[in-house]
């Protein structure tokens, strides 16, 4: 095995993070849902990634690590700024102000099946095998049920899916070019910093264009503790895991914590936003959840253990 292979099976640590990982994101959906309420979407974005950027900074500091000055390096964070930051985030707060949080992530948890191709194709460590394949095409189904019964019924909301699949295309790609991080030997916390960083020197200007500045000394306490906590958890601790788990596990199995995310993010916008689901969308989510067990492939594997 090179310095660049990873694990395609994942041990108790690496489960334990994904399971942490999925709380810390499936919170995000819930914070999202109560800032888009006053906030417009680049908005709510730019804070994200600016609180988080002050956070992990502060982090990194105070255990001894310094920024990097290579230019290498933080051309490396814009781009992983730009594919896991600034588009998904933004099209998927610009969804989240027409669904509720709870479909928002259940269209998320599509991620991997698009990793499996994107990982597949560029990435020799992680090809697609037929049983993968077999993954793919039961969670596309999914997603399709989930968007087509709907749009043929005439709900509203189809441009507001699209734009969350779109995210997670985005994020398939940002799992793969995450990888080149290990090969530079940079410490997870520096990573994760880099990338919010980039975002927010992105953003910013964007922002201030597109929807102007934004005085936030108006904001009550309620909105407050949403943005600090899809900064401060959702966005800077989750960042952290994400990294060391991409380091330990690779990109497929990474994002199979989208699986796990609905389950939080459903609880608490059912218990706290007061949102419900559609039949057809669990109907959707258990295709997907088919499609990324077949995957992983552990399951199955398993099960043909128990029967010999």
């Amino acid at each position: 095995m090179t310095s660049s292979s990873i694990s395609v099976l994942m041990n108790s640590r690496a489960w334990a993070m994904l399971i942490t990982l999925s709380i810390l994101w499936g919170g995000s959906f819930f914070f999202v849902g109560i800032a888009v309420t006053e906030l417009p979407p680049l908005t709510i974005v730019l804070y994200r990634v600016g609180i988080a950027a002050i956070t992990l900074w502060c982090v990194a500091l105070a255990i001894g690590l310094c920024p990097p000055t290579s230019i290498k390096i933080w051309g490396a964070f814009l781009g992983m700024g730009l594919l896991n930051n600034v588009i998904p985030f933004i099209l998927i707060v610009w969804g989240q102000t027409q669904i509720a949080s709870g479909l928002a992530s259940i269209l998320n948890a599509a991620t991997p099946i698009f990793t499996v191709i994107v990982a597949g194709i560029l990435l020799p460590d992680e090809r697609a095998t037929p049983l993968k394949l077999v993954g793919v095409i039961l969670g596309f189904i999914g997603v399709a049920v989930m968007i087509g019964i709907p749009a043929i019924k005439g709900n509203h909301g189809l441009f507001a899916q699209l734009a969350i699949i779109t995210a997670t295309l985005s994020y398939a790609f940002a799992g793969v070019y995450g990888r080149r991080f290990k090969i530079m030997a940079i410490h997870p916390i520096i990573i994760a910093a880099g990338q919010v960083t980039a975002s927010t020197l992105v953003l910013f200007p964007i922002t201030l264009v597109v929807e102007g500045s934004f005085n936030f000394t108006t904001l009550n306490l309620k909105m407050w503790a949403a943005i600090i906590g899809l900064a401060v958890f959702s966005t800077a601790a989750a960042y952290i895991l994400y990294f060391k788990i991409l380091e330990l596990a690779g990109a497929t199995n990474l994002l199979l914590v989208t699986l796990l995310i609905p389950i939080s993010a459903i609880l608490l916008g059912a218990i706290f936003l007061n949102e419900s689901l559609e039949l057809i969308h669990f109907i959707g989510m258990g295709l997907i959840a088919l499609g990324l067990s077949i995957i992983d492939g552990r399951l199955w594997q398993y099960s043909r253990l128990v029967k010999a």
